[in-house]
């Protein structure tokens, strides 16, 4: 793909600025002009942030241009640092909200007085010369309030007209440009209009742009705490690190730091970046990013993470990510990106919008000819009032921010849980998923096998067992071998070194240990050795029904003991199963294991459906086959070996801890290692989905509500016509009702457990 201003050959991901959007018709404009940039593969804006996110190869200023041609302002996001970027956008944010304050008090100071003398004297009608010069005055008072308070919102319609587009600003704009315009021809040519319709409605234009400003304001505050995700995790990062340099220690700036740096960190201190553990050992609170809360205990050779707390030792370790690359950096880019993306139902307010502004302006245009042809006297004055009053009270500002507010406050809720959600698509989908299929190695079960049970035979004691069967398997790499040795070593036993290992393909290994002729292996080892096992073979079967695989030791042609080494079932496994079950979720769990070993470790979590024996490159056939059953299907695993698994599944999850590169492969990552992390994530996709249709159907009904009220509709039955001064209260404050349902989720609590 070609194009002017493609400057990169590969698509990258852009952010922007924008400034002068303010409904869901601007955002769809927005979209719109830059999808039509030679280039561009994607873009989204977010009218909660006031940024757009544009995947292409189309270079900024080219990007930018056709922004500033559909009539907004936009400017790059500051990439240096996240830190800065959000100081950047506080201060904007609080400049903006002064002069949102500044331009009410200034309408409001004479909207305010006039409506009060409209309530004690009664209509503001010109009928004397002395009338039409005080009026004037008023209305050149009006039109000062017009251009200082309102000025943006008839700048915004006149670049929306000249798009051949309309928006928010259009209909604000035609409401109280109308009602100045009819009251200064009332006031210059009274003998124009009917003696029963010289009225004057200044109190109108003046009260609307005071109390749209003051909406849009109270918005700005209220929209600045649904950021706090992100300051949490911004927060989390240090500003200094202690570097070891020409065998001094020296504190610089974290964006100083180099990989391959030694980093020296004491306790109550944050680990600065990410990297590798080479002196000391301590306990890092890691919860602030996986939500776990007991500490992890840090040795020589373990990696750390930036974010997290140092919280009793000193340690030295070697810097291997640092800047953007550390996982706190990606997880903060990750966590932003996921507030930016737009979930399918959001699309469905930008279809809406687009024609919803000039539906509202032919509903105008109708009820005015309506009341002039049919209404009673004064017509004009009444035409005049219910088409402003139709076009102030239809402003989309709710529609607009229904979904992404709703999406920036859950996708940061899940993010303090733990779980970071890569897009709107997969907030939604989470929503409506069926079945949970669970991979069982290193999902349900700890992915590291370890020995539960010795059964001793012809040895004195079990550390007598662990030392010679991990001396004879301290050389090889198998996984039953890695954790026979990890035992020994854990209960501190000394290894003796083997002699003559040799490992027997399928069956076991041999060897001599401390002068003992070794043998360990499985039964058909052991009978080809003429090792004599049978008064045993029960308590091996009864090890291999309960999900453990027993290994016999024999020593000197005598069996000595069996060894039971099993993947342990995660402790919070069995509550965090039974919280999707509870959900009404379908849960299958999938192993390449036997279907004995399956079996026994399904009973034990409560899964009453699995797949044994299903190899890696399999496992996609198996989500395909719920799907085509029209099952919504998560699929939950490492993010590596089950990837096309992953990828197939309607929504895929990754068991992580923040430096996997699952963390950029899935669409759902559990920092945890727990499986609560699922429940919670489909707890908050679901309050999220709620909590967006609460949005939208408030807008909705607003609107439709709205509309036909103040065009009249209800006049002849009840006699009430809605003032366009009650229509913009009524609007301005939709879109701080549609924020603050937002704000609800704040307070959510995704874990129940």
């Amino acid at each position: 793909m070609t194009g002017t201003g493609n400057s990169h050959e590969h698509p990258i991901t852009q952010s922007f600025i924008i400034d002068g959007a303010s409904c869901a018709s601007c955002v769809r404009t927005i979209e719109q002009a830059l999808l039509a940039v030679d280039g561009v593969d994607e873009a989204s804006m977010n009218l909660a942030q006031r940024t757009v996110t544009v995947t292409g190869i189309a270079s900024p200023e080219v990007l930018i241009k056709a922004v500033e041609q559909a009539g907004y302002h936009a400017s790059r996001c500051d990439e240096t640092s996240d830190e800065t970027a959000l100081d950047e956008k506080e201060k904007a944010d609080k400049a903006y909200y002064q002069r949102l304050m500044r331009e009410m008090t200034i309408a409001l100071s004479l909207g305010i007085p006039l409506m009060l003398y409209s309530i004690a004297i009664g209509e503001m009608s010109v009928t004397t010369t002395a009338e039409r010069i005080v009026w004037f005055i008023v209305g050149v008072l009006t039109f000062a309030v017009l251009y200082f308070s309102g000025r943006h919102f008839f700048v915004g319609a006149w670049q929306s007209l000249l798009n051949h587009s309309a928006n928010m600003d259009t209909l604000i704009a035609l409401g109280t440009g109308t009602a100045w315009l009819y009251s200064m021809v009332v006031v210059f040519f009274p003998a124009l209009v009917p003696a029963m319709a010289r009225h004057v409605y200044f109190e109108a234009s003046a009260m609307i742009i005071g109390l749209i400003n003051l909406g849009l304001a109270l918005e700005v505050k209220a929209r600045g705490r649904t950021s706090e995700a992100i300051q949490r995790l911004i927060g989390l990062q240090a500003r200094t690190a202690r570097v070891i340099r020409d065998g001094k220690e020296v504190d610089i700036a974290i964006d100083q730091v180099l990989s391959g740096d030694r980093v020296r960190v004491r306790p109550g201190e944050k680990i600065p970046v990410d990297g590798e553990v080479t002196e000391g050992h301590t306990a890092i609170d890691e919860s602030m990013l996986t939500g776990e809360p007991m500490p992890v205990e840090k040795h020589r050779g373990d990696e750390v993470v930036a974010g997290t707390l140092n919280k009793s030792g000193s340690i030295v370790f070697e810097a291997t990510r640092v800047g953007k690359e550390t996982a706190l950096a990606r997880i903060i880019s990750m966590v932003k990106r996921a507030q930016n993306s737009k979930p399918p139902i959001g699309r469905l307010a930008d279809v809406i919008s687009a024609y919803f502004v000039p539906v509202v302006m032919i509903i105008a245009i109708l009820s005015a000819l309506m009341w002039l042809n049919f209404g009673p006297a004064p017509t004009v004055a009444f035409a005049m009032v219910s088409a402003t009053s139709v076009l102030i009270i239809a402003c989309p500002c709710a529609l607009g921010l229904a979904t992404p507010m709703s999406v920036m406050v859950g996708v940061g809720k899940a993010a303090e849980a733990g779980v970071l959600i890569r897009n709107g698509e997969a907030l939604q989908a989470s929503s409506k998923i069926t079945t949970m299929i669970l991979d069982k190695t290193g999902t349900i079960t700890l992915g590291a096998p370890q020995v539960t049970r010795i059964h001793r035979v012809g040895a004195t004691d079990d550390n007598e067992v662990l030392q010679l069967a991990a001396g004879l398997e301290a050389g090889s790499e198998h996984p039953l071998a890695l954790a026979i040795v990890e035992s020994a070593k854990k209960q501190a036993v000394v290894l003796e070194q083997a002699d003559k290992f040799q490992a027997i393909a399928g069956h076991g290994v041999e060897g001599i240990v401390r002068g003992h002729a070794l043998l360990l292996g499985n039964e058909k080892l052991m009978r080809d050795q003429s090792i004599e096992i049978e008064p045993h073979i029960d308590i091996a079967q009864a090890m291999a029904e309960e999900a453990q695989t027993p290994m016999y030791l024999a020593v000197d042609g005598q069996l000595a003991a069996i060894i039971a080494v099993a993947d342990p079932i995660k402790d919070d496994a069995i509550s965090a199963i039974q919280r999707l079950q509870k959900q009404g979720i379908r849960v299958v769990m999938l192993t390449g294991d036997n279907r004995a070993t399956a079996k026994a470790v399904a009973d034990k979590v409560g899964i009453r459906e699995f797949f044994a024996e299903v190899l890696p490159e399999d496992k996609s056939d198996k989500v395909a086959e719920l799907q085509s059953k029209g099952e919504i299907v998560g699929m939950t695993g490492d993010g590596i070996n089950d990837a096309p698994a992953l990828a197939l599944a309607n929504v895929g999850f990754a068991i992580g801890t923040g430096t996997d590169v699952a963390i950029e492969s899935a669409d759902i990552t559990l920092m945890r290692g727990s499986l609560h992390g699922l429940a919670d994530a489909i707890a908050v996709s679901k309050a999220t989905l709620r909590n967006i249709k609460q949005n939208l159907f408030g807008a909705f009904i607003y609107n439709l509500a709205g509309v036909p009220f103040a065009a009249g509709l209800f006049y002849p039955l009840f006699g009430v016509l809605l003032s366009p001064v009650i229509a913009g209260a009524a609007m301005a404050f939709s879109s701080l009702t549609v924020v603050s349902n937002a704000n609800r989720l704040r307070l959510f609590k995704a874990q129940e457990h």
